[in-house]
C-alpha cells in the first residue's frame, strides 16, 4: 500500500501540460491511391472515403457548383494528397477527429442579416470549439424555432443577428452532439461540443490490449455503457444479461445477496467451474457482486478460444472483461446520481386457508382441540414485504494532454421483498493516468468496498429453516407469536413458523476488498512500449450468526448457537508486456510478448458454540459448550508466457494469432506446464473490387478463428492425497484420534482443454443504419475432470481423474437497427442464441444427483444425450378406484410400484433458445427504453409441488389439493390424502413444467432538461427518470417465477426450484445530474 500511495501522490502532483508528441497524425498514417481528371468535389469525396475511415463535411452554399479536382497519387499518405487538391483549387481542408471540413479559399464573410426596425436588431458573437479546445469550422449555428441561422468559419468564430436577446442558440456538427445554449441577453457566447460516441470508430478492450471493433476477428460482444446507463444496476450480471448473444446470465434467486451464473456458450465442465474469468481493469476478480456498475464504461465478453487463448487455462468458459470510466472533458465534470426504488414479489401461489387445511387434516386423521387454533394467518402478506432501495454516486472526472483521471464514491442499500433481507456496499474509486514526461507514463485503477448483507434461507424445507417453503407451508391456523413472545410451531410437528427463520437470529456477511493495479508505461522507441503492472484482489471477509437461546424451540433445545467465521483472500498477479507496433505503407502489424505471475493465498477459521446463558452477549465466546472448530491455509502458485501479433493490410485482410504457456501448482509434477495457441482471421469483402456488392452494403467481412485454452478452476490441493482428521483407532485397548485418507492422489491431473472453432459474418448495409454479426461454433472439451469409481479395497468411493468429453455447439446472431433517425428517433438492438451440448464420453458412467428432498435424486447425465436431464418415473394418474398415483414401467403397463430401472429421462433444463431485444425511443428531450428478455424450451423440475400436493404430513397444502380423490369413481390428476405416504409424490413428470418466459425486463422513461433551462441552472445536463423492472413476465409456469435453480451454478444439477426466493417486480425513480 506505500508504493500506492506514494504512486498516488505523483501521479497528482505531475498534472502539468504535456509536451507535443512526435507521433504520425492520423492523417499521415491514412495512405490513398487515387486518379482523378476534372472531377467533381464529391468524386473525389467518394474515392477518399472508400479507402480510408475518414468523413467530409462542407457547406453546398460555399462550394462552387463548377469546382474542378484533377489529382494524381499511389500510396501517398492523405494529408500529402490533400496538399495537392489545395494547391491547384479553391479549396481548404480542415481535420476535425474523424471528419475533413471543405471549406472555399474566397468565402464570403458571414454578414448579420438586417431587419427594418435596427433597434431591435441584437448581435451574438462566439467561438465553437471541440473537446480539447480547437476551433470547429462549418457549425450550423441556428436561432432555435427560426430558420435565421450561419456557420463557423475556419477558425470555429460565428455571428449571428437575432430580433433580441432572449430565446437559445444550437450547436449542430456532423460527428458531434446538438447542443442548446440560452441567449440570456449575452452577445457573446463561446462553446464546445462533445464528440458523439456512436459516429466514433469504436475500440474494444481484447485483453492485454485494445482493437479497433471493425478489425476484430474473433468472437466478442460488447456491451457499452451506453446500453445500461439509462437504467439502475446493482450488479455486474444485470449489465450483460439480455444484451449479448451466446451469454446465458442465470439469476438463481431474487433475493438482494443472491450472484449471478453466467454460461458463455453453454456449461464447459462437469466438476470443475462453468464460470468464465471475470477481468477487471487487468485484475482477475473472483466475486463480482462487490462491484459497483456505476464505475463501469464498457464490458467485453470474449466468446471464442481465438479470443480468449491469451488467457490460457483461465479462458475455457470466456472471459468477461470490466473496463472502468476514465476522464472524457478537459473541463472537471462533476456526476451525481440517486435512485429510490420498491420491490415486492410480482407472483403469489394460493394455498389452503383455515378451514380448508382443518378440513384436510381431519381427514388424514389428526385431530387436536381446534379451539385453540382458529386464526387464519395469510403468510405471504407476513413475510413477503414492500422492499426498498436507494443509491447514490458522486464523481468526479477529466483530462488535460498529461493527466486523466476519475474518483468516485458509491453508496448502495436495499431492503429485499423478504422479510430480513438486506444488502448494502459502499466504494471508492480511483483512476489515474499520468504522462510525467515523452517517454514514462504512470497510473492506477484502485477500487475499495464495503460490502454486507443479511441472507435469508431459501431452497431448504421448512424444518431446516426454508423460508419460502415455511411461507408455503406453515398452516395458516396459527398466529406469529406465543402468548410469552415465543414463535408459534405447526399443531402437530415442531415446525416453527418462517418468521422465526427471518427474525430469530442475527446473520451478517461482510468483507472489505482492495481490488485494483498500479502500472508504469515506458516508451523506449517509436512504437515500442514496455508496461509493467502490478494488481491487487484482497478480500477481507467475516461471517456471524448467533442463534436466540429463548425465542425459537431450535435454540432452546441447543441453548442458543453462536457462530463466527472468517475467510481472507490475498491475490496477486505482476504483468510485464513488451509491445511493438508498425505501419508499413497499407501494412499495419503489432507483437506483444510478456510473462504473468500470479499468487493466490487463502486462509479460512470458524468456530461454532452453544450453551447461551442468554442474548446479551452473542459471539461465540459466550456459549459453554465447543460445537466445532476449524482453520486451514492454501496457495496456488502459476507463471504465465503470453504473446499475441496482429496483421492487417489496409483494413481488407486480418490476422490475429495468440500463444500463451501456463505453469500452474495445482496440477501434477508431469503436468503442470498447458501450451495454448490461437489464430483468427478476417477478410473484408467489401474492400475487394474483384467482388461486385450492391451499393446498400457499407461492409461485409468473414471471420474465422480457431484455438485452445483450458480450465484450471479445480482447487489448489486437487491432484494431491489429502488426511482428515476424526478417526478413532483402537491401541492398545485404547481408543486413541488419528488422521485417515480423504482423498486419492492423482499426479497425472491435468487441466480440462477446450478445441473450439468459430465462423462468423459481419454485415453492414443502408449507411450501417442496420448491422448483424451472425456467427457458427463448435466447442470440444477433453480430459472433463470426473470423480471415477476406485476399488472399495481403498477405503474411498472414488478419485478425481481426466477422462469426459463435452461438445457444445451453437448458432448466435446480433442484430442492430437505427429505424428513425430524424426528430423521432428509434433504435433496436437484438440477439438470439442456440446452443445444443453433448457428454461425448464419461467412462460408461451414469451421474444421478441433486437431491430433492425425502425423495431422492432428480439430476442425469449420461454419454450421448446433454448435461443435467431431469431423470425420474413417468406419472399415468390417478386410480379412479382407490385414488392412488400410478406409473409406467419401462415396458409402458401402469404399476403402483415402479421399480428403480422403471425411471428414464422426463426434462430438459437447457433451453432451445434464449433472447434479449433492446428498443429505444427518443424525441426532443423525452427518451423511453424497454427491455424484452427471454428464454424457450427450458424445462424447470417444480419439487416445490411435491411438498405443497403431497398430503402427507401437517403442513399446509396448495389450493390444487381441494380436487384432490375423495371417493371411488372420482376423476382427477391429484392423488389422495394417505398419511406418511410418499408412494404418490415421487419424482416424476408430474412436477416437469416448461420454464419458457418472455419477460420485460426493464422499461425506462426519461426527459432531458432543456438546454435553456440547463444554462440558468449552470448545469451540463439534468436527467429525470423512472423504471420498471420486471413488468411483466409471461410464462405457463406455476411457480413463483421461472428463472430459478435451486442449486446455484451447478453443472450437474439445473432447473430445479424447491422454495426459491422469487424475483421480484421494482420500480425505481431517479435523477442524474453533472456539471
Amino acid at each position: 500500500m506505500v508504493a500506492v500511495l506514494l504512486l498516488l501522490t505523483v501521479t497528482f502532483s505531475s498534472a502539468v501540460a504535456a509536451a507535443k508528441g512526435n507521433e504520425p497524425t492520423a492523417l499521415q498514417k491514412a495512405r490513398i491511391t487515387i486518379s482523378l481528371t476534372n472531377g467533381t468535389l464529391q468524386d473525389f469525396i467518394k474515392k477518399v472515403e472508400a479507402e480510408t475511415s475518414f468523413k467530409f463535411t462542407f457547406d453546398e452554399n460555399e462550394i462552387p457548383q463548377k469546382t474542378s479536382i484533377s489529382v494524381k497519387a499511389i500510396d501517398e499518405p492523405l494529408d500529402k494528397v490533400l496538399d495537392k487538391v489545395s494547391s491547384t483549387s479553391d479549396l481548404e481542408f480542415k481535420q476535425i477527429s474523424n471528419n475533413i471540413h471543405v471549406r472555399s479559399k474566397k468565402r464570403p464573410v458571414s454578414q448579420p442579416k438586417a431587419y427594418a426596425v435596427q433597434q431591435n436588431v441584437f448581435q451574438v458573437t462566439g467561438k465553437v470549439s471541440d473537446e480539447n479546445g480547437a476551433g470547429l469550422p462549418g457549425v450550423t449555428v441556428l436561432a432555435k424555432g427560426t430558420t435565421n441561422a450561419t456557420s463557423t468559419d475556419v477558425n470555429g468564430n460565428y455571428a449571428i443577428t437575432l430580433p433580441n436577446g432572449s430565446g437559445a442558440l444550437t450547436f449542430s456538427y456532423i460527428g458531434y452532439l446538438t447542443k442548446e445554449v440560452a441567449v440570456e441577453n449575452r452577445t457573446v457566447i463561446s462553446t464546445s461540443l462533445a464528440p458523439d460516441a456512436k459516429t466514433l470508430q469504436e475500440v474494444v478492450v481484447i485483453g492485454y490490449g485494445t482493437q479497433e471493433k471493425q478489425d476484430i476477428t474473433g468472437a466478442v460482444a460488447v456491451v457499452s455503457e451506453e446500453a445500461f446507463v439509462s437504467r439502475p444496476n446493482t450488479q455486474v450480471g444485470q449489465l450483460i444479461q439480455g444484451k449479448a448473444a451466446g451469454v446465458q446470465v442465470l439469476t438463481n434467486s431474487g433475493k438482494p445477496s443472491a450472484g449471478f451464473s453466467i454460461r458463455v456458450r453453454g456449461t464447459g465442465s462437469l466438476n470443475a467451474s462453468s464460470e468464465p474469468l471475470y477481468v477487471v481493469d487487468g485484475v482477475p476478480a473472483s466475486d463480482t457482486r462487490s462491484i459497483n456498475p456505476a464505475d463501469i464504461e464498457s464490458i467485453s465478453v470474449l466468446k471464442d478460444a481465438a479470443s480468449a487463448a491469451i488467457y490460457g487455462a483461465q479462458g475455457a468458459n470466456g472471459v468477461v472483461l470490466i473496463t472502468t470510466k476514465k476522464g472524457k472533458s478537459e473541463k472537471p465534470t462533476f456526476e451525481f446520481g440517486t435512485y429510490t426504488g420498491f420491490s415486492q414479489v410480482w407472483n403469489t401461489l394460493d394455498v389452503l386457508n383455515g378451514e380448508q387445511y382443518r378440513d384436510l387434516m381431519t381427514e388424514l386423521g389428526q385431530n387436536t382441540d381446534w379451539a385453540r387454533y382458529t386464526e387464519n394467518t395469510d403468510w405471504q402478506k407476513e413475510v413477503f414485504q414492500n422492499g426498498r432501495s436507494v443509491n447514490y454516486q458522486l464523481a468526479v472526472s477529466g483530462k488535460s494532454e498529461k493527466t486523466n483521471y476519475y474518483i468516485s464514491g458509491g453508496w448502495m442499500e436495499q431492503n429485499g421483498a423478504v422479510r430480513s433481507s438486506t444488502m448494502d456496499r459502499g466504494s471508492f474509486k480511483v483512476n489515474l493516468d499520468q504522462k510525467l514526461n515523452n517517454w514514462l507514463n504512470v497510473g492506477t485503477n484502485l477500487s475499495y468496498v464495503r460490502y454486507h448483507d443479511v441472507d435469508v434461507a431459501d431452497n431448504q424445507a421448512v424444518n431446516q429453516g426454508g423460508v419460502i417453503l415455511g411461507v408455503l407451508s406453515t398452516p395458516p391456523v396459527i398466529g406469529v407469536y406465543n402468548p410469552n413472545g415465543t414463535f408459534t410451531s405447526n399443531p402437530f410437528q415442531d415446525w416453527e413458523n418462517p418468521i422465526s427463520s427471518t427474525d430469530g437470529s442475527d446473520r451478517n456477511y461482510k468483507n472489505q476488498r482492495v481490488l485494483g493495479n498500479v502500472y508504469g508505461e515506458v516508451n523506449i522507441l517509436d512504437g515500442l512500449k514496455y508496461r509493467s503492472s502490478l494488481g491487487i484482489d484482497y478480500i477481507n471477509a467475516t461471517n456471524d450468526y448467533f442463534l436466540d437461546p429463548f425465542r425459537t424451540s431450535y435454540g432452546r433445545a441447543r441453548q442458543g448457537i453462536g457462530r463466527y467465521g472468517t475467510n481472507l483472500t490475498n491475490y496477486w498477479i505482476l504483468d510485464n508486456t513488451l509491445s511493438y507496433t508498425k505501419t508499413l505503407d497499407k501494412h499495419n502489424f503489432s507483437v506483444m510478448v510478456g510473462g504473468v505471475l500470479q499468487k493466490y493465498r487463502w486462509e479460512n477459521a470458524s468456530i461454532e458454540r452453544t450453551g447461551f446463558a442468554g442474548s446479551s452477549v452473542t459471539t461465540p465466546g459466550a456459549g459453554a459448550t465447543i460445537q466445532s472448530a476449524s482453520a486451514d491455509k492454501s496457495e496456488e502458485a502459476n507463471s504465465s508466457f503470453i504473446s499475441r501479433v496482429t496483421y492487417d493490410f489496409a483494413s481488407k485482410y486480418l490476422l490475429t494469432a495468440n500463444f500463451r504457456a501456463d505453469a500452474s501448482s495445482s496440477f501434477g509434477p508431469g503436468n503442470r506446464i498447458g501450451y495454448f495457441p490461437s489464430f483468427s482471421l478476417g477478410w473484408r469483402l467489401s474492400e475487394e473490387n474483384f467482388i461486385p456488392l450492391p451499393d446498400f452494403v457499407n461492409d461485409l467481412k468473414l471471420r474465422l478463428g480457431w484455438g485452445m485454452v483450458g480450465n484450471d478452476n479445480i482447487g489448489s490441493n486437487a491432484y494431491r492425497g489429502l488426511v482428515g482428521v476424526g478417526a478413532n483407532y483402537p491401541i492398545g485397548g485404547v481408543i486413541l484420534p488419528g488422521t485417515y485418507p480423504s482423498t486419492i492422489e492423482n499426479r497425472d491431473l491435468k487441466w480440462e482443454a477446450s478445441n473450439q472453432t468459430n465462423i462468423g459474418v459481419d454485415l453492414a448495409v443502408l449507411n450501417s443504419r442496420i448491422m448483424l454479426s451472425a456467427d457458427a461454433y463448435l466447442k470440444k472439451t477433453t480430459d472433463l475432470l470426473f470423480r471415477a469409481p476406485i476399488p472399495h479395497s481403498t477405503g474411498l468411493d472414488n478419485g478425481l481423474t481426466n477422462i469426459a468429453r463435452l461438445e457444445n455447439k451453437g448458432l448466435e446472431f446480433q442484430l442492430t437497427t437505427h429505424n428513425l433517425v430524424n426528430d423521432f428517433v428509434w433504435d433496436t438492438d437484438f440477439n438470439i442464441s442456440f446452443n445444443r451440448n453433448e457428454i461425448i464420453d464419461i467412462l460408461g458412467e451414469t451421474l444421478i444427483n441433486g437431491g430433492v428432498a425425502s425423495r431422492g435424486d432428480i439430476s442425469y447425465t449420461k454419454a450421448g444425450g446433454p448435461i443435467a436431464l431431469m431423470y425420474g418415473y413417468r406419472y399415468g394418474g390417478v386410480d379412479p378406484a382407490t385414488g392412488m398415483a400410478y406409473y409406467l414401467d419401462k415396458n409402458g403397463e401402469s404399476t403402483f410400484t415402479p421399480a428403480t430401472d422403471d425411471r428414464a429421462v422426463i426434462g430438459n433444463p437447457n433451453p432451445d433458445f434464449i433472447y434479449g431485444m433492446t428498443n429505444s425511443f427518443s424525441f426532443k428531450n423525452f427518451g423511453l427504453s424497454v427491455f424484452l428478455q427471454g428464454s424457450q424450451g427450458n424445462d424447470i423440475f417444480n419439487a416445490t409441488r411435491i411438498e405443497m400436493e403431497s398430503m402427507s404430513d401437517p403442513k399446509n397444502q396448495s389450493v390444487d389439493v381441494v380436487n384432490r380423490w375423495r371417493k371411488p369413481g372420482d376423476i382427477t390428476n391429484i392423488p389422495k390424502a394417505v398419511w406418511a405416504n410418499t408412494d404418490n409424490t415421487r419424482l416424476s413428470d408430474r412436477f416437469v413444467e416448461d420454464g419458457s418466459y418472455l419477460r420485460v425486463k426493464t422499461l425506462t422513461l426519461s426527459y432531458d432538461l432543456p438546454g435553456t433551462l440547463l444554462s440558468k441552472v449552470k448545469m451540463s445536463s439534468v436527467r429525470l427518470y423512472a423504471t420498471g423492472e420486471n413488468l411483466l413476465t409471461l410464462t405457463n409456469y406455476s411457480g413463483f417465477d421461472p428463472e430459478v435453480n435451486a442449486f446455484g451454478g451447478s453443472n450437474l444439477v439445473q432447473g430445479i426450484d424447491f422454495g426459491t426466493y422469487p424475483q421480484t417486480r421494482n420500480l425505481i425513480i431517479g435523477l442524474n445530474i453533472s456539471f
